[in-house]
């Protein structure tokens, strides 16, 4: 029997666990570079962040930030514990996500950067990739914009 994955708002305590499922994803997801963007980014930059946890455990993490003179929402810093990838709670995440921006921001463009390694999971939940900027995030790991069309 799988357990339920329920989503809640992140809060400062989540750090942590947080910083620990983007080391584990380091080098497959994310470069090292990255890990002290994420940090500084929970510290000072979240807007709306969410965090996935089953049973006691955080097990992904989500979030939107805003641009609202342009109406644009970014689907941001999207990480998964290695051991929860390809069960659904990113897809979950993003639907959530996407769902509120919706409801919210029903005129807003909603964009995601991501990378080569992953960009096929957006494609799969409605984004289209627009541009590719080579080695954007560090060496090796290009940046795609996609927008979600839906």
């Amino acid at each position: 029997m799988t357990q339920e994955v329920l989503i809640r708002p992140f809060s400062k305590a989540d750090k942590g666990a947080l910083l620990n499922i983007i080391t584990l994803n380091v080098p497959a997801y994310f470069a090292a570079s990255e890990v002290e963007d994420y940090r500084l980014y929970l510290e000072n930059e979240t807007e709306d962040y969410f965090v996935a946890v089953s049973g006691n455990e955080i097990i992904g993490a989500g979030g939107i930030n805003y641009k609202g003179q342009e109406q644009i929402a970014h689907i941001s810093w999207d990480l998964i514990h290695p051991a929860y990838q390809g069960k659904g709670t990113g897809k979950k995440l993003l639907t959530y996500r996407t769902d509120l921006i919706t409801a919210n921001y029903p005129d807003y463009k909603m964009i995601v950067r991501t990378s080569q390694l992953v960009y096929r999971f957006y494609e799969k939940n409605g984004f289209a990739l627009r541009e590719i900027h080579k080695d954007f995030w560090a060496e090796g790991y290009d940046m795609y914009y996609m927008v979600y069309e839906g």
